[in-house]
C-alpha cells in the first residue's frame, strides 16, 4: 500500500512542474461555468423553470458536473500506454515491483488530490461572481453516497483507459476507439445537457450504463436532486467496475503474449 502512495505523491509533486497546465485547467473551468450562465439566461428568459431545473438550480449542477469532470482526468492513461507499447518502454511497468493498472490508479488519484483544491477554489469564486443561489443536499447520507459515486466514477474511467490502452497490444493504433469515447463522453455523462430534460426512454437507457453514474446522477444528488437513486447508483457503478475489470484481465492474459519489447 505504502508504494502506491508514494507514487500518488509523486505525481501529485509533478504537477507543480507543469504550472500552465494548472492555469488552462482552471481556466476550462471557468469558461464551461460562463457558458452555462449565459446559455441558460437566455433560456429561461420569462420563464421560472425548465424541466425539473430553476435558473440556480441549472447553474448549480453545472458548477457540480464542470467540478467533477475537471477533476477526471484519465484519458492521458490510454495515450500513454498507447505511446508506451508502440514504442517499446512499455516494458518498466512490467519489471517494477508493483502492479500496472494500480500505478495508474495511482497516478491519477495523485493528479486529483493536486486538482481538487484548485477546482474547488474556481467554483467558489465564481458561486460568488456571478452571485448563484447554490443548491446543495442536506441530507448525509445522499452526501456520501454521491462522494463514493464520484471516486467509483474516477476508478471506472481509468479502467476504461487502461482497457483501451492496452488492446494497442492487438492493434497497431486505437486512436479510433480513443476518439470514439472522447466524442461521446461530453453527451452521455450529462455534462452539455443534464440527462433530465432528455426524453424518459433516453434516461432510462441512459441508467443502465455506466456513464451515467460518473458525472450525471452524482452531480444531481450533491444539488438535492434524484437522491432516490443514490443507493442504487453506488451498486451499479460498482458493478460496473468490477465487470470492466473481470473484461481487464482477459484481456491482458490474452495480448500480452503478443507484446516483445519493442518499437514500431
Amino acid at each position: 500500500m505504502r508504494k502506491y502512495l508514494e507514487v500518488a505523491k509523486i505525481y501529485m509533486k509533478a504537477q507543480l512542474a507543469w504550472r500552465s497546465d494548472v492555469l488552462f485547467n482552471m481556466i476550462l473551468t471557468i469558461t464551461k461555468m460562463l457558458f452555462a450562465y449565459l446559455l441558460w439566461g437566455i433560456m429561461f428568459q420569462g420563464k421560472s423553470m425548465i424541466g425539473e431545473f430553476t435558473f440556480h438550480g441549472m447553474l448549480s449542477y453545472y458548477i457540480m458536473s464542470s467540478f467533477l469532470s475537471q477533476l477526471e482526468m484519465s484519458g492521458r492513461v490510454s495515450y500513454e500506454i498507447q505511446d508506451r507499447i508502440r514504442n517499446g518502454t512499455f516494458s518498466k511497468y512490467m519489471i517494477i515491483p508493483i502492479g500496472i493498472e494500480k500505478y495508474f490508479l495511482s497516478m491519477q488519484a495523485g493528479i486529483v488530490m493536486f486538482y481538487f483544491s484548485f477546482q474547488l477554489i474556481a467554483s467558489m469564486v465564481w458561486i460568488f461572481i456571478l452571485d448563484i443561489q447554490f443548491t446543495f443536499t442536506g441530507n448525509m447520507m445522499s452526501f456520501l453516497c454521491a462522494v463514493m459515486m464520484a471516486i467509483l466514477g474516477i476508478i471506472f474511467m481509468v479502467q476504461l483507459n487502461y482497457l483501451l490502452g492496452i488492446l494497442t497490444l492487438k492493434y497497431q493504433g486505437i486512436s479510433t476507439f480513443l476518439m470514439i469515447k472522447d466524442n461521446l463522453m461530453e453527451l452521455v455523462t450529462g455534462s452539455i445537457i443534464p440527462l433530465a430534460l432528455f426524453p424518459e426512454a433516453i434516461v432510462k437507457f441512459m441508467r443502465l450504463l455506466p456513464f451515467y453514474y460518473v458525472t450525471y446522477l452524482p452531480s444531481m444528488i450533491f444539488t438535492g436532486k434524484c437522491e432516490e437513486e443514490a443507493v442504487l447508483g453506488v451498486g451499479i457503478i460498482l458493478s460496473w467496475c468490477i465487470v470492466i475489470q473481470f473484461v481487464i484481465s482477459v484481456i491482458w492474459k490474452k495480448y500480452i503474449r503478443k507484446y516483445d519489447g519493442v518499437g514500431i
